[in-house]
């Protein structure tokens, strides 16, 4: 029986935050995100009766639908920490996040500078991570949603910076896009996701 990915339910206080309004929640959540679900649910399902001797790596279904089975998950679980991550009070980083900042970008204007500048340069997602090698932090860039990440990176704070996640709110302007977001962060998540791996 094919697995199947249930919608992370959305914060309330997603739904009433400044700068980014609830109608640009309920498109980027209730159309967007779960239609990522829906299609990969719907790709797991094909994966139950897909022809296993026809595979071919330059074109046959079952590499079609793995691909696209990476690209559905990550656009799944990337706008589900997105939206974990928002919902809060903003301001600056506090507890052990605000430590790791501080330790591997130098200090926190500088993780700032970095990580808003990455927003402006990719066309898909900024990731925060901290690299289970290197066990230090790093700003990733992504494209889409399936390129651009490291193995081996555990994702701490994520930012959307495709048009569907500001164009309702802000057109084609996406720095005070940014701005809002950074002044809606739930640092608690952050922190809480910190805390899974006892960082």
């Amino acid at each position: 029986m094919a697995e199947t990915r249930a919608y992370r339910d959305l914060k309330e206080s997603c739904l009433s935050m400044n700068g980014i309004s609830k109608e640009e929640i309920d498109q980027h959540y209730g159309i967007l995100y779960k239609g990522y679900v829906n299609k990969l649910n719907e790709i797991r399902q094909k994966m139950e009766t897909v022809d296993y001797a026809a595979a071919n790596q330059s074109y046959s279904d079952l590499r079609a639908l793995k691909t696209e089975e990476v690209f559905c998950l990550n656009g799944s679980k990337l706008h589900e920490w997105y939206f974990d991550n928002l919902g809060g009070k903003g301001g600056e980083a506090h507890g052990r996040i605000r430590e790791l900042i501080e330790r591997d970008f130098g200090s926190y204007e500088k993780f700032v500078t970095e990580f808003k500048a990455t927003g402006l340069a990719v066309r898909g997602w900024v990731v925060l991570a901290y690299d289970l090698d290197d066990e230090k932090l790093h700003i990733y860039g992504q494209d889409a949603h399936n390129v651009g990440v490291p193995w081996g990176a555990y994702p701490l704070l994520i930012l959307d910076v495709y048009e569907h996640a500001y164009g309702i709110d802000y057109g084609v302007k996406r720095a005070p896009y940014i701005e809002a977001f950074m002044n809606n962060l739930d640092w608690d998540e952050v922190n809480q996701r910190l805390a899974k791996y006892h960082i």
